[in-house]
């Protein structure tokens, strides 16, 4: 299987993409192609009038072809006042007429410090992503202690097996 991993923060030292730079070595551990999603800064602020004016941007076409290689994509973001950070919802914004993300197998979590955490961002992304009918097959933030891994196999399992949440 190849995977995408998306990650939701801009910081350059965030949880989130340490949580993902573990899922990205278990996920080769068990025979999966894995790629890294370019920083989502790179993308514009979506507006559907660059694609007739300018064409379309070289970073907005590099997402879009992540997205259409991937058989699952792996969502790490933090909660931003109760939802998902701006960037992400751009990114997303950017495939929601394309359809690069239409049905695509994805995982949701935020790495915590604790399993209560995060619960509310991973909504709104799964709100969001319910308007390409992704197919979420985790829905979890992952806390920052021991156990880590075992949820982490527990995702990708999800992913493997293809399960979806309906």
């Amino acid at each position: 299987m190849r995977v995408l991993t998306v990650c939701g923060s801009l910081q350059a030292t965030s949880t989130n993409r340490d949580l993902l730079g573990q899922v990205e070595q278990r996920a080769i551990a068990r025979g999966h192609q894995v790629v890294a999603a370019p920083g989502l800064d790179a993308l514009p602020l979506f507006n559907p009038d660059i694609l007739t004016t300018t064409g379309e941007p070289p970073a907005v076409r590099a997402w879009r072809e992540n997205l259409s290689e991937a058989d699952a994509v792996v969502f790490a973001s933090p909660e931003y006042g109760h939802s998902l950070p701006g960037a992400l919802k751009n990114a997303v914004d950017w495939v929601i007429g394309s359809g690069e993300l239409y049905r695509k197998l994805v995982a949701l979590t935020a790495s915590v410090p604790h399993e209560t955490r995060g619960q509310l961002g991973l909504e709104a992304l799964a709100v969001t992503l319910r308007a390409v009918e992704g197919r979420i097959a985790w829905q979890a933030p992952i806390a920052r202690q021991p156990g880590a891994d075992d949820a982490i196999d527990a995702l990708l399992v999800a992913l493997e097996r293809g399960q979806v949440d309906d």
